[in-house]
């Protein structure tokens, strides 16, 4: 469930919420001796103010495939590169970009909430498989079944508030 939680928060990363974030190079590769290899292991991406972002290739030779793998990673972004120094700055959100993000975030939302279900179904079958073999009493039965409620329950719940948070981002102007 933990893991289902820490996947939310790297897929929210890569929403952009019209500020500048590092993180948000994070699916970029970049072809590199003929591998694909992700940017932050080629270059040294910084903020550099609010809404601009500053990659600097450890190689000059990289600069063009730097700057490439970025337009080409789908992201919305236009790179600008001055010398050896590539800078992206993040266009304005449109109302209607917005709610394709909240509506993108609140997909992801539910797959994470998907995903704790799925791990309560599967130790429930556990729990059921143990009590089957008489491993265990039926009151522990009921005991584990009420504990995974309760995790579930906190882990939905904390899925929920990173959505409101990440919803809150994204519609702040």
């Amino acid at each position: 469930m933990k893991k289902s939680l820490e996947s939310l928060h790297h897929n929210f990363n890569k929403i952009r919420t019209g500020r500048a974030h590092s993180s948000i190079l994070d699916s970029v590769t970049v072809d590199y001796y003929g591998g694909q290899v992700p940017i932050n292991q080629v270059a040294s991406v910084n903020v550099e103010d609010a809404r601009t972002l500053s990659v600097v290739p450890w190689e000059q030779s990289m600069v063009p495939k730097v700057e490439k793998a970025i337009m080409t990673a789908e992201l919305g972004l236009n790179p600008a590169s001055a010398g050896n120094v590539i800078r992206v700055p993040m266009p304005m959100l449109t109302e209607e970009t917005r709610k394709g993000y909240i509506k993108q975030a609140r997909g992801e939302a539910e797959n994470a909430r998907v995903a704790v279900r799925n791990v309560r179904r599967d130790a429930n079958g556990d729990i059921k498989a143990l009590l089957k073999q008489k491993d265990i009493t039926e009151d522990e039965q009921h005991q584990a079944e009420d504990a995974i409620q309760k995790l579930t329950d906190k882990f939905i719940g904390e899925i929920d508030k990173a959505l409101e948070s990440k919803e809150h981002d994204l519609m702040q102007v």
